[in-house]
């Protein structure tokens, strides 16, 4: 069946004409589709990242296909894939970005190869696989072509590691998920972590050279501004940010890096 909405997430950022590229090619296969830009604001080869980001997205969006390009990889032998699950498929590189969407939206029920050449285009980049690759293979799917009929169904996808978590008494270390537009730093540990911890109240949150008091809320607004606050954010995950300001800046943390909980405070 045709499908209306095709969603795009990469890391291609918005000063170059790449994600234009992109738009117009699915345009051309495929006019009536609409495209939903997720964001293409994740960090350059950030596959985690970008993997996190359209995992803690796609439940909200609607049913369709959801084309993702974080893809250090792009050129060489790793293969791109469609991902087919109950609520919709997924287009972009086997490289694990996009496992984590597949699992959020009921489980990968099957994966194909992306080899046929008649939905690509007859000219392919060895580093611009989203335009030439990807972005057509959406848009064919968008049309109504079967998942199957781009190639080998695939067995063995990538699949990333489990992001780092460690829970002692007294004591959490997570790594660092994401950092949204507003420099909160999204963790990979829950909750429950910090329960199992033993740590409430008052905390110290350390990055490798910088460490903060914070205070465990619900909200930004529960500290004053310019305090730090470690809350649980949208996605169920734990965060740090300050209030009116950025605590990646503040903690020189960015993705991939890991974060520290702590009870017994030393320093403002």
């Amino acid at each position: 069946m045709p499908i209306h909405c095709v969603s795009f997430t990469t890391d291609y950022g918005l000063c170059d004409g790449f994600v234009a590229a992109c738009h117009g090619v699915i345009a051309r296969i495929a006019p009536s589709v609409r495209v939903i830009d997720v964001t293409h604001g994740i960090p350059p080869q950030q596959v985690r990242t970008g993997a996190e980001v359209l995992a803690q997205t796609v439940p909200y969006l609607p049913d369709g296909v959801h084309l993702a390009v974080v893809d250090p990889g792009v050129g060489t032998a790793r293969r791109g894939v469609v991902v087919v699950t109950e609520r919709g498929t997924l287009v972009g590189p086997d490289n694990g970005l996009l496992i984590p969407a597949a699992e959020t939206l009921t489980g990968v029920i099957a994966a194909y190869e992306l080899a046929a050449p008649e939905y690509r285009l007859p000219v392919t980049s060895s580093t611009f696989h989203g335009r030439d690759v990807f972005a057509p293979a959406a848009a064919h799917l968008a049309l109504g072509v079967a998942p199957e009929e781009f190639g080998p169904r695939v067995d063995d996808l990538v699949r990333l590691p489990d992001p780092f978590v460690a829970v002692f008494p007294g004591k959490l270390v997570a790594e660092v998920l994401t950092v949204d537009h507003f420099g909160n730093v999204q963790l990979a540990a829950s909750p429950a972590d910090l329960e199992l911890a033993g740590l409430s109240g008052t905390v110290s949150v350390s990055s490798e050279h910088v460490l903060v008091k914070a205070l465990v809320g619900d909200t930004f607004g529960t500290v004053p501004p310019g305090w730090n606050v470690l809350y649980t954010d949208s996605a169920g995950k734990l965060a740090v940010a300050v209030n009116g300001g950025s605590a990646s800046a503040v903690l020189g943390l960015g993705p991939a890096q890991e974060c520290t909980i702590t009870s017994s405070p030393t320093v403002s």
